[in-house]
């Protein structure tokens, strides 16, 4: 009699494992990014979003080439620093066998570009520096937009209302450069004058009242800040405690509704200029992505990197199954623009309408401005 019974539990075992009932295997989507440092709250936003996707993705687990799949994401702490986001794309490749690797800053995504085509890995780059996807490389997309798209918005909003003279006080990574170099001869072009540059560290310190103090000492009517979210806010505050009364340009890493929470409200940030947050976003898809986060973490609201990281997830795994593979770089990368167009809006709450020749985001984003302690949003339309 026992002989019969083992004799059946191992046909019944042997039937579920044939069926496939039993058989899951995981796909796994690799990060690189700070975890840790004055950047950590972008980072773990960047990863909140992944793992938002992810978390859905499960519910449902997905069938390609035959197989089914679960996603689980693989988060090492870069400290935002280039040279660690290098050696742990090796890692991620290698250890973990990740086919796609997510990074959100252009100095990693730069040193990740240096091996991730050797690798075959394919580099899911959250930086909206241009050159991110200009250079050739046939292995990277580019999540967010564009930068350079929001300058003339951002000029145009300052310059007419707030005056002429601007002082740089932005941080000093690889980002905050490009921007700066950007956005000084559009701010010149149209008939500004930068009276002040400083920039700063904003990764290695908490106060800045000295190098705020060198920059409001040439009386700029417009102050350009911006690295991650909260040092951001620090430059504000520390600005408005010395008596600095004007506007400020917010470079797109910083997010408005993060940094209110540091200076105490939008009465601080009066006259900025930046990227609308997510949770001001009134698109229907927006409004209920902004809910569905909002119920699954505790009220806080989702800044734009997790809503553009999280339809990042759903579009890599939903090109993994037009390309019936999850291992193929190559395969994966050639059906991510189809991927982003065929996205339900439930999984696109920024409004990606796909990729450019060159793999960058169109996206449609909204500039907003702090007006009388609220924000006003305008719609940029993406050029196609």
């Amino acid at each position: 009699m026992q002989n019969r019974f083992n004799v059946a539990v191992l046909a019944l075992s042997l039937a579920a494992i044939g069926t496939g009932a039993q058989a899951q295997e995981t796909i796994r989507i690799g990060y690189s990014g700070p975890l840790s440092g004055g950047a950590a709250l972008y980072g773990k936003n960047v990863l909140s979003g992944m793992q938002m996707a992810a978390d859905e993705i499960n519910a449902r687990p997905v069938d390609i080439g035959g197989k089914r799949y679960k996603v689980e994401i693989v988060a090492l702490d870069d400290k935002y620093n280039p040279s660690e986001t290098g050696i742990n794309l090796q890692r991620l490749v290698q250890q973990h066998k990740t086919a796609v690797v997510l990074v959100p800053h252009s100095g990693g995504v730069f040193a990740a570009q240096a091996s991730n085509e050797k690798l075959k890995v394919l580099l899911l780059a959250y930086t909206s520096l241009p050159q991110a996807t200009e250079r050739g490389n046939k292995l990277t997309v580019r999540i967010p937009p564009d930068f350079t798209t929001y300058i003339s918005p951002f000029v145009k909003t300052a310059i007419g209302k707030y005056g002429k003279n601007v002082a740089l006080a932005q941080a000093d990574h690889d980002y905050a450069k490009a921007w700066s170099a950007a956005f000084r001869p559009a701010w010149e072009a149209a008939g500004g004058k930068v009276v002040a540059d400083n920039p700063m560290s904003y990764n290695k310190a908490a106060d800045f009242y000295s190098g705020v103090s060198r920059v409001i000492q040439a009386k700029p009517d417009v102050l350009f800040i911006g690295g991650a979210s909260e040092p951001t806010a620090l430059v504000a505050k520390q600005a408005r405690e010395l008596g600095f009364k004007g506007a400020f340009i917010v470079l797109d890493q910083a997010k408005l509704d993060e940094m209110a929470k540091v200076t105490g409200g939008y009465a601080a940030l009066e006259g900025a200029v930046g990227v609308m947050p997510m949770s001001g976003d009134d698109r229907p898809d927006a409004a209920a992505f902004t809910a569905r986060y909002r119920k699954a973490n505790d009220g806080k609201d989702p800044s734009s990197e997790v809503a553009l990281n999280y339809s990042a997830v759903h579009a890599t795994v939903a090109a993994m199954k037009l390309a019936g593979t999850v291992g193929d770089a190559s395969a994966i990368r050639a059906q991510m623009d189809k991927a982003f167009r065929s996205l339900p809006g439930q999984y696109n709450p920024a409004s990606v309408e796909g990729l450019d020749a060159n793999g960058g985001a169109i996206v449609n984003a909204i500039v907003a401005s702090v007006e009388n302690g609220k924000l006003k949003g305008t719609l940029l339309r993406a050029a196609q």
